[in-house]
């Protein structure tokens, strides 16, 4: 299921933001929140403050919920999420993209447009039936968040590092041979 940009955009930038949450954590400075928010082509103000460091440190939990609920659950959490902050869904068309979605001003603070941007594209997962795509990384000792958006649904583990762990221990299980 190819879904649109701006829905892969806002479900990797939440997966990405829920899984700076480990040890350590990866987002602890503004210029790791200038990175992050500079390599998911976000835009809209950015106020580059502890206030908004700590803010979407905060929504981590609340992201990862979401992310990981069932199709009921997920359904409850964006509505209230819209309702919250009186979303608005526009078209629009900024930069190099074509047009897509903005359910809020692109002057609202940046956490608040996280969370609605990922509200939005679960809607789209939702109606899809794809809610198979969400999963928790299969790595036993990582509970990172998975967008699985391949075409043969074979994305496993969260992150390079987890797959390259995995892969390595079953090479070295091979190795040994029978136990």
């Amino acid at each position: 299921m190819a879904f649109a940009h701006d829905t892969n955009v806002a479900l990797q930038a939440a997966a990405m933001l829920v899984n700076t949450e480990s040890d350590p954590d990866r987002l602890s400075t503004l210029d790791e929140v200038r990175s992050w928010f500079t390599e998911l082509d976000y835009s809209g103000r950015l106020d580059g403050d502890d206030a908004e460091l700590g803010a979407l440190r905060a929504l981590r939990p609340v992201l990862r919920e979401l992310l990981t609920a069932e199709q009921d659950r997920a359904v409850e959490l964006v509505n209230a999420m819209l309702a919250d902050v009186r979303a608005v869904p526009q078209l629009v068309r900024h930069d190099r993209f074509g047009w897509h979605v903005h359910a809020i001003a692109a002057d609202e603070p940046l956490p608040t447009r996280v969370v609605v941007e990922t509200a939005m594209a679960m809607i789209d997962v939702i109606r899809a039936e794809e809610m198979s795509r969400l999963s928790t990384c299969a790595d036993d000792g990582c509970c990172g968040v998975v967008v699985d958006l391949s075409r043969n649904r074979s994305r496993r583990f969260c992150s390079t590092a987890c797959g390259n762990r995995n892969a390595a221990a079953a090479y070295r299980r091979r190795l040994a041979g029978p136990a």
